[in-house]
């Protein structure tokens, strides 16, 4: 047991509003304030970062909070700088929370002289003096691997089976999840479980990066509500279009539940647009106005789930257990 009296909060610029979320679930459960350590975090005028902290940290059990989001390079960056500044302090223990983690897609060399940038990224964190990572939905389980220090990987899966059972209550025997993708299998497989339904596939075949030429649905959609489960929605071509597919096979109404809403560029429009009834995703990553504006588009938290990680990891207690829907669920009282 730690001999400080609560966690030490801190956040970057990447998702303030989330980690502005988490600290106040934290205090809830500490019955006590627990407010970000005041810090200031920005740009020289060429653009470099600056980093001052204006508390004490020395021996305190520090939580940065920090997505490596779009800007990518720049919110990397401020973590590792963060990081550097809180180890330079004295900071007893210092923990990224990353709940999304980019540079994920880039875990293999699917051809010749290409980088493992996941694997460069990972080295960067470690040697920055951060001494443990809690993320959420690792696109690649195996990324863990690439990191030489703790990684705890919650899964929004138990969130979204609690979500699932509350908006589909009168229907579940007529849902059907849905993998866009044979790499997703099993996350999709996992989630319908969750919620005791059936499973079905879309198999697509890509000409070239960023572009499908055509999708196959392996199972019997016809007359259900299908619900496409991913980790990352990024230009939203893939799920627009795996939508138009399982209409064309029967389907009756099409929903998509996505951890990470990257959404970039076109995203919002597409998705707007599209037969999809409605996108939900998670604030792992801040959401931009247009997404905030979006009717299609819906937004479960995860300040919740990530408080509770946090207080588990500063109490020495297990983060596994949070991979439960019904431990979840007293966490999530009240939200639904």
């Amino acid at each position: 047991m730690h001999h400080q009296s609560q966690p030490k909060l801190i956040s970057g610029n990447a998702n303030l509003s989330l980690a502005r979320a988490i600290s106040r679930r934290v205090s809830m459960s500490r019955g006590m304030s627990v407010g970000l350590v005041d810090a200031r975090v920005e740009r020289f005028a060429d653009q470099e970062i600056f980093v001052e902290v204006y508390e004490n940290v020395r021996g305190e059990d520090m939580f940065i909070v920090q997505s490596t989001s779009n800007p990518a390079n720049d919110n990397l960056m401020e973590l590792l700088i963060m990081a550097d500044a809180l180890r330079r302090s004295s900071a007893s223990r210092v923990t990224g929370v990353l709940p999304y983690f980019g540079y994920a897609r880039q875990d293999r060399r699917a051809k010749a002289r290409t980088p493992i940038s996941a694997k460069l990224v990972a080295n960067m964190i470690a040697a920055s003096g951060i001494d443990r990572v809690l993320t959420m939905d690792l696109h690649a389980a195996q990324i863990q691997g690439f990191f030489d220090i703790p990684v705890d990987n919650l899964y929004a899966s138990p969130v979204f089976a609690l979500d699932i059972r509350h908006k589909f209550k009168k229907k579940l025997d007529k849902v059907t999840v849905v993998s866009p993708d044979v790499g997703g299998v099993a996350r999709a497989r996992e989630l319908a479980s969750r919620i005791g339904c059936a499973l079905a596939i879309v198999d697509k075949r890509r000409e070239k990066a960023g572009e499908v030429a055509e999708m196959t649905v392996i199972g019997d959609v016809a007359g259900q509500t299908c619900i496409i489960v991913d980790d990352i929605c990024d230009t939203a071509g893939t799920l627009v279009k795996a939508a138009d597919t399982l209409l064309g096979e029967g389907a009756k109404e099409v929903h998509a539940y996505i951890t990470h809403g990257v959404l970039s560029g076109p995203a919002v429009g597409r998705i707007t647009n599209s037969a999809m009834k409605s996108l939900v995703i998670t604030d792992s990553i801040e959401p931009s106005e247009e997404v905030k504006k979006a009717d299609n588009i819906r937004i479960v938290p995860t300040a919740p789930m990530f408080a509770q990680a946090i207080l588990n990891i500063w109490n020495g207690t297990s983060v596994s257990s949070l991979f439960n829907h019904e431990a979840l669920e007293a966490i999530y009282e009240g939200t639904y």
